[in-house]
């Protein structure tokens, strides 16, 4: 019989996902949403930064969604893989998630939706930046910042270079931590289609 009790019950691996960041968005100080992601170079150097994930999606199919600059430095490197992972980990609560999976481009109505959502300045900002090219000055940045503000007015399109990334899970573990190290983690893996779907849960050893 599992035991997976507590924090860990569900079915949904994306609505305990949810609960979680729901529950760290009344305690952590400063973006709970902020995931560790990793990708690869085409040397196979691994590669990490900070990015906001925005978007939980439930469901068989669901996924982790964040947006960024294809052309960055991550755009690339996930254009030329179609993987990533990332680690969500929230101090106030002694947990994490870890996430593997590929990668598909969200470049319909929902990139849309989030770009128009977002304040002026930084939807102009994201026309402006060639994300992750060398600069030799912030006033350059700036200056650009300007001519791109004149150029599309109050209302800029979304940037073809643009978008968001969903991240399809095949693994996902939660982890919470235990008394002398004893800590609890579960990993979720996902069944090939051919054998029906769905997950197989394990407890790990911590």
């Amino acid at each position: 019989m599992s035991d997976r009790t507590g924090i860990f019950q569900g079915e949904d691996p994306f609505a305990i996902a949810r609960a979680w960041l729901d529950e760290a968005t009344a305690t952590e100080p400063n973006d709970p949403n902020a995931i560790a992601l990793a990708t690869v170079d085409a040397d196979g150097l691994p590669d990490a930064r900070m990015v906001l994930l925005k978007e939980i999606e439930p469901g068989p199919d669901g996924g982790f969604v964040f947006y960024t600059n294809y052309d960055s430095a991550k755009g690339r490197q996930i254009a030329a893989t179609g993987k990533a992972a990332f680690v969500m980990h929230w101090k106030s609560l002694r947990r994490q998630i870890r996430v593997r999976g590929s990668v598909t481009r969200e470049e319909g109505p929902a990139a849309d939706a989030y770009y128009a959502s977002r304040a002026l300045q930084s939807r102009i900002g994201a026309w402006s930046s060639r994300q992750s090219q060398p600069l030799d000055s912030r006033g350059t940045l700036m200056a650009e910042v300007a001519r791109q503000g004149l150029r599309h007015g109050l209302s800029p399109a979304r940037p073809p270079f643009w978008g968001g990334f969903r991240i399809t899970p095949v693994q996902i573990e939660f982890w919470a931590d235990g008394a002398f190290r004893l800590h609890d983690r579960f990993r979720w893996t996902r069944r090939d289609a051919a054998a029906g779907g769905g997950w197989d849960i394990q407890r790990l050893q911590p």
